[in-house]
């Protein structure tokens, strides 16, 4: 009873954070949203007693994947307060 509990939790964790991923404007809280919807991936890989392959989902998805996607936002994003004082200039 306990485990079906649990995967409930976590299944609406899941689709909770991917839906949260496609509606956010924001890429960052995209990005963090991404992030929580792998990380509960794995708890579910964990709950199928799947240990590795949950733990190669956190280092390969959340540890490699999600860290280019953070430096993506990072570098792309524009300062609109910079943009506008080169324009005046």
């Amino acid at each position: 009873m306990l485990e079906t509990i649990a995967f409930a939790a976590f299944a609406f964790v899941t689709l909770a954070s991917a839906l949260a991923v496609v509606l956010l404007k924001d890429p960052w809280h995209s990005a963090l949203m991404l992030g929580v919807a792998l990380t509960s991936i794995a708890v579910h890989f964990v709950m199928l007693a799947a240990e590795f392959v949950a733990m190669m989902q956190v280092l390969v998805y959340v540890g490699g994947v999600l860290v280019l996607i953070t430096f993506a936002v990072m570098l792309t994003q524009r300062d609109d307060e910079a943009s506008d004082e080169v324009v005046q200039a």
